[in-house]
C-alpha cells in the first residue's frame, strides 16, 4: 500500500472512489487502505461483513505470515464486493492490499504514536541539532548509527564539535557556549566516549577542576588522584591537546614521569615534575596515525575520514566516491568502497542484505540478493571495509546500489596509520601497524 499512497500524496496518481460509503472510509488515507480500523470497516461496508467477520478478518492479517489464515476470506471478500456493485478488478486489488498487511498491519492508533516520536525528533533534529546530538551521544549504545557517523552527520548540519579535553568535557556530551547567531551551541564531546576510562575517575577528575584548570599533568594528577591508567587513556583519547596543548606523544611522555604513590603529606613536598624534565623532541604523529589512534580510542575522529586516506588506492582500482555515485545516471554501472557501517538481514526480507557504506564524501545503501549473499557470505560478515561493484538504482532521492561482486578492502585499511594527506612522510618514522577497529551496527 506504500508506494500508491505516496504516489497520490504526491500527486503523480489520481485519488479512487467507486462509491461514497468507500470515500468516507479511506478519503484521509487518500483511498488507499493503510490502518486495521480502515480494513474493518471496508469489509463490513463493501463486502457487507459483519462486526465478528470483521474481526476475524483483522486477527488473519496480523498473522498471515505465519499462518495464510486470511486467504480464508478472499472468496467472501470479492464475492460480497462485486455483489454491491464493485468491478472485479478493484475488489481483487483491494484483497491484495489487505493481504500485504501481513505483520505489519497497525490500528491507528499505534501508527500515530510512532508518527508522533518520528516527528518529534525531526522536529528535534531540525531546529535543535546541537541538542539532538549531545542527547543521542548521551543515550548510546541505541539506533542504527554510532557516535562517528551521529557526529558527522551534525557537523554536516553547521554543528561545531568540540574534542574530548580534560579541561572543558564532563563525563556526558554537553553544550557550550557562547550561543552562535544561528542559535546553536557547540557540542563538548564527554569523556564517556574514552574507551576503558571509568565514570568514577572522570568524577574525580571533573571534581577536583572546579572553576580552575589543570595546568600539567602532574597538577591534575596530584589533585584529582587518579592513577596514571586512566591518565594515559584520556592521553591516548589526545584529551590533553585542546587543554594543555600536549599532543598525545608528549603528553604520554609526561604521564610515564608520574608514579602511582600516596599524595605527599605536605603540600611544599608537591612539585612539578615536568619542569624538571629536560626538553625532549617527539616525533609528532602521521595524519594517519592520529586518526586510527582517534577511531581506536573514542570511535570517531574529527580529523580526516580514514577512507580519504586510501583515496589514491581506490581510484586505480576504478572506484567512485559516494558522492559521485548518487550523482551518476540510473542503472549505472559502477564501483565504490566505504567503511561498513549497518548490516541488516531482517527475516520479512526473504535473504537479502542490507548494507550502509560510508567514505569521505558521503554514505550509500547497497542492496545483497541472497545468491551475492551466499556467494560473499564470510566477506560480507566480516569485512570492516568493503568495495562493492553494482548497477546503480535511483528512485527520486532514494539511492541504491544493486551488488554484483563484494571486494575486502580491510587489509587496506590496516595502512591508514602510515599514511598521510596534510605533509609528506617521515622516511624515519617506522610503519605503524595499528589497525582502525570499526563496529559496523548488525540487525538480523
Amino acid at each position: 500500500m506504500v508506494h500508491p499512497y505516496l504516489r497520490r500524496r504526491a500527486g503523480q496518481e489520481k485519488e479512487i472512489y467507486p462509491t461514497p460509503e468507500l470515500e468516507k472510509v479511506l478519503k484521509k488515507t487518500l483511498g488507499i487502505p493503510l490502518f486495521q480500523e480502515q480494513v474493518m470497516q471496508v469489509a463490513m461496508v463493501c463486502a457487507g461483513f459483519s462486526a465478528s467477520e470483521a474481526d476475524q478478518l483483522r486477527r488473519a492479517m496480523a498473522t498471515f505470515k505465519n499462518t495464510g489464515t486470511v486467504s480464508r476470506f478472499r472468496t467472501r471478500l470479492i464475492e460480497g464486493m462485486t455483489a454491491r456493485g464493485y468491478p472485479a478488478t478493484f475488489a481483487e486489488r483491494i484483497f491484495q492490499q489487505l493481504e500485504g498487511f501481513g505483520s505489519y498491519g497497525f490500528p491507528e492508533s499505534h501508527a500515530a504514536s510512532f508518527a508522533i516520536l518520528a516527528y518529534s525528533s525531526s522536529w528535534m533534529k531540525c531546529t535543535h541539532p546541537d541538542v539532538f546530538l549531545a542527547a543521542l551521544l548521551n543515550s548510546q549504545p541505541m539506533g542504527f548509527y554510532a557516535p562517528a557517523q551521529l557526529v558527522r552527520d551534525a557537523r554536516e548540519h553547521g554543528v561545531e564539535i568540540r574534542p574530548v579535553c580534560i579541561n572543558a568535557s564532563r563525563w556526558d556530551s554537553t553544550l557550550e557556549g557562547p550561543e552562535r547567531d544561528d542559535g546553536l551551541f557547540a557540542v563538548r564531546l564527554g569523556m564517556n566516549l574514552v574507551k576503558g576510562l571509568a565514570n568514577e575517575e572522570a568524577a574525580r577528575i571533573v571534581a577536583a577542576r572546579g572553576d580552575q584548570p589543570f595546568a600539567s599533568v602532574d597538577d591534575l594528577w596530584r589533585r584529582a588522584g587518579v592513577k596514571g591508567a586512566a591518565l594515559t587513556h584520556l592521553a591516548e583519547a589526545d584529551a590533553f591537546r585542546p587543554g594543555l596543548d600536549l599532543a598525545r606523544r608528549e603528553a604520554l611522555w609526561a604521564i610515564k614521569a608520574l608514579r602511582d604513590e600516596p599524595l605527599p603529606l605536605f603540600a611544599a613536598a608537591a612539585v612539578v615534575r615536568e619542569a624538571e624534565e629536560p626538553d625532549v623532541l617527539l616525533q609528532p604523529m602521521r595524519d594517519g596515525a592520529e586518526v586510527a589512534r582517534d577511531y581506536n580510542r573514542t570511535g570517531l575522529t574529527l580529523r580526516d575520514h580514514p577512507v580519504a586516506f586510501l583515496r589514491a588506492d581506490l581510484i586505480e582500482r576504478g572506484m567512485v566516491t559516494c558522492r559521485q555515485a548518487f550523482e551518476a545516471r540510473d542503472r549505472s554501472s559502477l564501483s565504490v568502497a566505504g567503511l561498513v557501517l549497518v548490516r541488516q538481514r531482517p527475516g520479512s526480507a526473504e535473504g537479502v542484505v542490507f548494507m550502509t557504506l560510508e567514505d569521505e564524501t558521503a554514505a550509500i545503501n547497497v542492496i545483497i540478493w541472497p545468491d551475492m549473499f551466499e556467494r560473499f557470505r564470510r566477506v560480507v560478515l566480516s569485512g570492516q571495509m568493503l568495495g562493492v561493484v553494482g548497477r546503480l538504482q535511483k528512485e527520486g532521492e532514494v539511492v541504491h546500489l544493486v551488488t554484483r561482486e563484494i571486494v575486502d578492502l580491510s587489509p587496506l585499511l590496516a595502512d591508514v596509520g602510515n599514511r598521510s594527506l596534510h605533509a609528506s612522510p617521515d622516511p624515519e618514522q617506522g610503519r605503524l601497524r595499528e589497525n582502525i577497529v570499526v563496529k559496523p551496527r548488525n540487525f538480523h
